[in-house]
């Protein structure tokens, strides 16, 4: 990836306790880019997401915004900065509907002659719907309570709102996770006109036919370090799976080294 990193972790380092959950971590994240954030359990992914998010403030190491060092010390520093974050949970009120979602802790308001400022309810399902259209997201009623909506529906209005702020980095922290094949497909959509807008995607994934469907580059962590960067093209699941679990002797390759065995005995026959 060419180009000076929208955002840039250079020897992160964070612990709970007694417990270290990062090591000298290091990653870049290019505009225009989906990275995936792979790792068995434990491997430090949440960690890193949330101090990219400003959850946890790093103990030891840089980041870097746009070539500029900063300090993550609350969530609201990296929303100043222009970082999204879309949690697994999503954190939807369900009895809320579309447009009130969307807009939640940043509602549009009118001048009223007398009184307090009013909710501009119009302005506000205008721009939901503006949006909505943009990153081609069907929602049949943007009036309807978040909780009438299916599981791939409530994910990509969790990352529609996270575009109403106008981010430069999005964070999507397992999203395809519980959904089945054609919701899982309409999120994985989005994700790839987010690229198309230019902005820079954190996808963490446990996915792997997810991760080669979208992503352009994926980061492995283990056990709170890197262990690899791998460009998706040129680069096989049983690497990546290897870097992944620590050897390169697992499933995937004795399943691949079968199969090359069978194809090698039928070619002799």
């Amino acid at each position: 990836m060419t180009g000076a990193p929208v955002l840039q972790l250079r020897s992160v380092s964070k612990r709970f306790g007694a417990v270290q959950a990062l090591t000298d971590v290091d990653l870049d994240v290019h505009a225009g880019e989906v990275l995936a954030l792979v790792g068995d359990n434990g491997a430090g992914k949440s960690t890193l997401v949330k101090t990219i998010a400003g959850v946890h403030p790093v103990d030891e190491g840089t980041l870097t915004w746009q070539g500029e060092p900063v300090r993550l010390a609350r969530p609201q520093d990296a929303a100043a900065l222009g970082i999204a974050t879309v949690y697994q949970d999503l954190a939807l009120c369900d009895n809320l509907d579309v447009i009130a979602n969307l807009f939640l802790g940043r509602e549009k308001r009118r001048r009223a002659l007398l009184g307090p400022a009013l909710l501009d309810e119009v302005a506000m399902e205008q721009h939901a719907r503006r949006l909505l259209d943009t990153l081609a997201i069907r929602i049949p009623d943007v009036r309807a309570p978040v909780a009438a909506l299916s599981g791939g529906q409530r994910q990509v209005v969790a990352i529609a709102r996270a575009l109403v702020g106008e981010p430069a980095l999005v964070v999507l922290d397992e999203p395809t996770a519980a959904l089945g094949v054609e919701q899982t497909a309409q999120v994985l959509d989005l994700v790839e006109r987010l690229r198309e807008r230019g902005l820079a995607v954190v996808l963490v994934s446990h996915n792997m036919a997810d991760v080669r469907a979208v992503a352009d580059t994926v980061a492995v962590l283990r056990l709170g370090r890197n262990n690899g960067v791998f460009p998706v093209a040129g680069t096989t699941q049983e690497q990546i799976v290897a870097a992944i679990t620590g050897a390169t002797d697992n499933a995937h390759a004795r399943r691949r080294a079968r199969r090359t065995e069978q194809a090698e005995e039928a070619e002799a026959v």
